[in-house]
């Protein structure tokens, strides 16, 4: 089976914190990474313990044909294609998750605020041609359908980037 394309290191390791230890079904752990070879394509490969259980985790992703790197301050998660490795409703959880207050302070950084609008950008990039919203068979994840089914309104084309907008306009005036 090809690896799929991690289009960044971020869009990767975002991946990475998601995806639960087959095991025992914890998320997050600390891996090693390499640049390696399999079947003549170049791939990035993850590895490492689950922090909870011990077992052995691996991943491998096939590197783009550009690496892109991040511009100044706003995050960069990959090209205008969308996404392999998450899908449109794991994208607005993440962009949820950032945006919101951090209970100690009542805060929201505008580093997080800026990570937030990146992940509503590839929301966006779900959406066909000439759709104006996420088409319910692009979201494919457990986790994905959940967010999906709560408010399927928030998958419009305006709507995420009026609020990606909002969340950028927010960063700046913050600093």
């Amino acid at each position: 089976m090809t690896p799929p394309i991690a289009r960044t290191s971020a869009e990767a390791h975002l991946y990475l914190d998601l995806t639960p230890c087959d095991t025992c079904g914890q998320r997050g752990f600390s891996t090693y990474s390499a640049v390696v070879e399999v079947d003549g394509v170049l791939c990035s490969r993850y590895a490492g313990p689950c922090g909870h259980c011990g077992a052995a985790r691996e991943y491998l992703f096939r590197l783009p044909a550009q690496v892109m790197l991040p511009l100044g301050r706003d995050p960069v998660f990959g090209g205008p294609e969308p996404s392999m490795l998450l899908d449109p409703g794991q994208w607005l959880a993440v962009a949820d998750a950032a945006a919101s207050e951090d209970p100690a302070t009542g805060r929201v950084e505008p580093a997080d605020l800026r990570y937030a609008a990146a992940a509503l950008d590839e929301v966006v990039k779900f959406i066909p041609a000439g759709a104006t919203q996420v088409p319910p068979q692009a979201v494919v994840s457990a986790d994905g359908m959940e967010v999906y089914a709560q408010e399927p309104g928030r998958f419009a084309r305006d709507r995420l980037a009026a609020v990606a907008q909002v969340y950028r306009d927010l960063a700046e005036r913050a600093g």
